[in-house]
């Protein structure tokens, strides 16, 4: 979807280069009367992702006719304070927009609902805000605030000790008493607290981040989005226990959002895989110059008021995080485009080389460390392998900012093929992949006893063993929920990558139990794993 551009009746009428990101363009001054052409051509360059990008239209787009006098795209914001089971104040901001060729009187109601997202019909009606009529020139946009409060409000929050309760505020525009324009704004009331000594609190009661990072495909399904199909992902996540999704490396589909929001996922929302710097030969790098104040800011607007989302990412692993002063400048820059945005969240950008003296930790709000909270290669058997070798960094990080949260946006990166078992076994409780141990390179399979990982990452008990041992850190997102398309660690020419709890088709691989086992401790879980029919190795393996 990437390079995007739009033709209404052979007039170019405009587009948008970032393919994951969400745009909205006006075509009225190219409409006739009768039958219109509409076209729209899109441009995945090789080598844009480090990942599958996928090619062609594959989200959804909508055509909006309405009023030349309306409320602006995203132009509502919702935010919740003194939020508690007896009341809670709701502030409310309107932008609304005057594209009519002469000046108006609009009186600008908005009433808040009950919402079921199942239906998508607004319920019982359980408070307003003040209503008030201004006066737009042809071609203003003025922004309205107001507040109200609710009283006893039914909470957001991440099942199964609490309930993901949706409200929506539906706005209406009135001249001379009709109603010319209605936006709904659907959104949820809950308070967050992020405790760099005992972790994230939603609502006042402590929620562990049992996470896991997920890309856009669908697997076979490919990129389209599909409500269902991504329903079902959760679903399976879900009953392992998995209550947060880090949405890896790029704005996601807005209805996967709709759907964290009804079945009360905790979202780390992300949009750059990289800033100026480069990591691939057609990313992001070179749109980053004129494209990142836009991008941020449309992702931003039209994300912020889903419920769901407890903190914004907007930097994952970038090239600028081990510089001098540059990645702590650019990052500040960023920090101040997201506080304009919305004041209501945490922000970061996932570190997997800064160390805690760099600048560039320094200005982040939260820490989320891909890896290093565990340790790359430290262990006897990654010695050999090339690349940095850190010590277990949670420790270092802790006591150098003892003000901030701590969270482990990627670990693991645990590697298997479902339903392989290959002898022999490593000795070591986590090593890296190779064909006389763990993995089949003529196959390109890897052994699904769960012991063998990417070159930097670790079994899933050794991040396990690092979070248990450093109680601060809030939790973790796993690399990766589902398997996905692209970036196919260790062996290249694969189709997809072996990191997944689950596969592409959504079956489970053994570690799917080892998670459910952690994550849900309510539960009596038992799963055995096959081919242990050798009396002679009895003992060998715990």
């Amino acid at each position: 979807m990437s390079y995007a551009m739009v033709w209404l009746n052979g007039h170019l009428v405009g587009g948008w280069p970032y393919g994951y990101n969400s745009f909205r363009l006006d075509l009225t001054p190219f409409m006739e009367y009768g039958e219109n052409q509409l076209a729209i051509r899109l441009d995945n360059a090789p080598d844009s992702s480090r990942w599958y990008p996928g090619a062609g239209l594959y989200r959804s787009v909508w055509l909006t006719v309405g009023d030349p006098t309306q409320v602006s795209q995203w132009g509502t914001y919702i935010t919740a304070r003194d939020v508690s089971k007896k009341s809670a104040i709701l502030d409310l901001s309107v932008q609304v927009q005057n594209k009519a060729g002469k000046r108006r009187a609009i009186r600008v109601e908005t009433d808040i609902f009950t919402f079921d997202p199942e239906t998508g019909n607004p319920g019982k009606k359980v408070g307003t805000f003040p209503s008030k009529t201004i006066h737009l020139s042809p071609s203003d946009t003025t922004r309205l605030n107001s507040s109200t409060t609710i009283t006893n409000p039914r909470l957001w929050g991440p099942p199964p000790s609490q309930q993901p309760n949706l409200y929506v505020a539906v706005t209406r525009l009135k001249v001379n008493d009709r109603v010319i324009d209605e936006y709904e704004t659907q959104f949820g009331i809950r308070s967050l607290e992020f405790n760099p000594e005992k972790g994230v609190f939603v609502n006042g009661e402590k929620v562990p981040i049992q996470g896991v990072n997920q890309h856009s495909d669908l697997g076979a399904l490919g990129m389209a989005f599909n409500v269902r199909a991504a329903e079902r992902q959760l679903e399976i996540l879900k009953d392992m226990g998995c209550n947060s999704i880090r949405m890896s490396h790029n704005p996601p589909a807005a209805e996967l959002l709709d759907l964290t929001d009804k079945m009360g996922f905790l979202v780390i929302d992300e949009i750059f895989d990289a800033w100026e710097r480069n990591k691939t030969a057609a990313g992001f790098h070179l749109l980053f110059p004129d494209w990142h104040e836009p991008d941020l800011r449309a992702f931003l607007r039209r994300d912020r008021n889903h419920p769901s989302i407890i903190s914004w990412s907007y930097g994952n692993e970038v090239g600028e995080q081990y510089t001098a002063e540059e990645g702590a400048a650019v990052s500040k820059m960023l920090q101040g485009i997201l506080r304009e945005e919305d004041s209501a969240r945490p922000s970061s950008a996932s570190e997997n080389y800064a160390t805690p003296g760099m600048p560039f930790p320094q200005v982040l709000d939260i820490l989320n460390i891909n890896y290093q909270g565990a340790g790359i290669r430290n262990t006897e058997a990654y010695s050999n392998l090339q690349g940095i070798h850190t010590h277990p960094l949670y420790p270092d990080y802790h006591k150098a900012y003892q003000d901030k949260l701590i969270l482990g946006s990627e670990t693991a990166s645990t590697l298997s093929s479902r339903g392989v078992h290959l002898f022999p076994v490593t000795n070591y409780s986590s090593a890296p992949v190779n064909d006389t141990s763990g993995g089949n390179s003529t196959l390109q399979q890897v052994s699904a006893y769960e012991l063998y990982s990417a070159p930097f990452g670790s079994s899933p008990d050794k991040a396990f063993a690092e979070q248990d041992r450093n109680p601060y850190v809030a939790g973790e997102f796993v690399w990766t929920g589902f398997d996905y398309i692209g970036e196919p660690t260790p062996y290249y020419s694969a189709r997809s990558s072996y990191s997944g709890i689950v596969d592409l088709a959504g079956f489970k691989k053994d570690r799917f139990w080892l998670y459910q086992t952690r994550w849900r401790p309510d539960e009596r879980i038992a799963h055995i794993l096959p081919h242990w029919t050798w009396p002679e190795r009895v003992g060998e393996m715990g």
